[in-house]
This record gives C-alpha cells, structure tokens and sequence, in this order.
C-alpha cells in the first residue's frame, strides 16, 4: 500500500530530467504525468505569452510512495532539483488498490 502522493509541478525545460530521475528511483512505487495550467505562478518565471493568458503551462506528475521513504525522497530530489523552480506537495492517500 502506498500512503502519499507526490505531486510535481515541472517546468517543461526540466521534464525529461524530472522524469527519468523518478524512473531511477526504486520507492516511487507508480507515478504518472500530464500537462497542466498552472496558475500563481510569479510573472518573473513566466514568458510573455504566459503572462498574457495569465498560467503556466507545466507537467504535472503524481507519484505514489510509502510514509517510511517520504525524507530519503524528498532529500534525492532536492539535491538533484535545487533552484530549478520544481515545486512539490505531498497528500495522504486514503487507499489504493487494482481491480482485478
């Protein structure tokens, strides 16, 4: 079972990267991705389309993890994605499961 979700919100420079580090890393246990319309973003990191439509546009990426690898996690990705403008947020998750 899995007990968080991490949601990324990715800079379209940094997808690739952001993604193949997720697929290396062994506690992300499923994770998915998806373009976004991200809004609040600061008008500093938007370029001038953005600013007129007034959003981002990122990828979103949802992954699913255990509580006992959250700091380890979030360590790995911090150190590979200081200063870059990924931004993060954890959820609990209530259950999982596949239906078979």
């Amino acid at each position: 079972m899995s007990d968080l979700c991490l949601t990324l919100l990715c800079p379209p420079a940094l997808e690739e990267r952001v993604l193949d580090t997720l697929l290396m890393i062994p506690e992300i246990v499923l994770f998915t991705s998806s373009r976004a319309a991200v809004h609040g973003v600061h008008p500093e990191r938007l370029s001038a389309s953005e600013q007129v439509l007034g959003l981002a546009v990122m990828t979103q990426i949802q992954a699913l993890l255990h509580e006992a690898d959250r700091t380890r996690l979030l360590a790995r990705l911090k150190d590979s994605f200081a200063g870059t403008g990924l931004r993060y947020w954890l959820t609990p998750v209530a259950e999982t499961g596949e239906f078979a």
